[in-house]
Parts: C-alpha cells; structure tokens; sequence
C-alpha cells in the first residue's frame, strides 16, 4: 500500500474514533476510557511513524518542508491534548470541551495534509518512494503498537 492510501487509512480511522467518542457524555466514562485509549495508541502510533518516514522523506524538499514542519507542530499541539484529556477524570465537563478542540485540530491537519501535502509531495516523489514510504511507515507502525 503506498504511503497516500495508508494515510488516508489512518484518518479515516482515527476520524471515526473521534466521532464516536465526540458522540459520548459525561456520564459515560467507560466508553470515554476505553475509546480514549484506542484514539490516543492509534494516534500517537500514527504521529510518530508519519514523521519518521514520510515527513523525513519530505522535509529536505523545498516544496514540503514549510508544510511537514507545520504538520510537526500540529502533531505536537495534538500530543499535548492527549496528554491533558488522558490526566483529567472522563466525567470533568471540561473533558468534552478538550476533546472538541483536538477533535478540530485533527481534522485540520487531516483535510490540510489530504489536500495540500500529498499534491506537493506527489511532485517529490515518485510511485516507487511513495510504496517504499507506505511499507516502512507499516512496520513503523507495527513496532510502535507492539510495545503498548
């Protein structure tokens, strides 16, 4: 699977966990821990694996590197929400309000990357590099969940 297709994977996943766990109220916190769990693995995992092989490939070109090193940061600003959601108790009324502003900054960073950097980095790389991204960024991945 090329890296593309493997992202778009990965979003649509993580899209759906966000919804349903958006979806969730106060009172459900069983829901709430359980969801937050798969949601903050899953994009962590995603997070990491992304920079270390597709942002890698991409940031020595000029014409990604303004955008991978803004999706960095929003990989960070995302981190830091996780780890904020993960401390705070999963019946706190903040926690939904929290969780709304990730859920808005993941989404931006999804449609941005979908529509913005996978055209720029079409042009960076060819179909080739764009496999072997997509199969390291697997295994990446893979050892990434292992050791949760």
């Amino acid at each position: 699977m090329d890296i593309y297709a493997l992202l778009k994977q990965d979003h649509e996943k993580v899209t759906e966990l966000l919804d349903k766990l958006d979806e969730t109220g106060d009172g459900a916190v069983k829901t709430r821990e359980k969801l937050f769990a798969q949601l903050k693995q899953e994009l962590t995992a995603h997070s990491e694996a992304e920079e270390k092989t597709f942002y890698d490939a991409l940031k020595k070109a000029e014409e990604t590197r303004e955008i991978v090193l803004e999706g960095v940061e929003e990989h960070h600003v995302a981190s830091a929400l996780l780890t904020e959601l993960d401390a705070m108790p999963k019946d706190d009324e903040r926690w939904g309000a929290k969780l709304s502003v990730l859920k808005e900054n993941v989404t931006h960073h999804i449609e941005e990357e979908e529509k913005e950097l996978f055209k720029k980095a079409r042009k960076v790389l060819d179909a080739a590099q764009a496999e072997e991204i997509g199969k390291r960024m697997e295994a990446e991945k893979r050892a990434l969940l292992a050791q949760v």
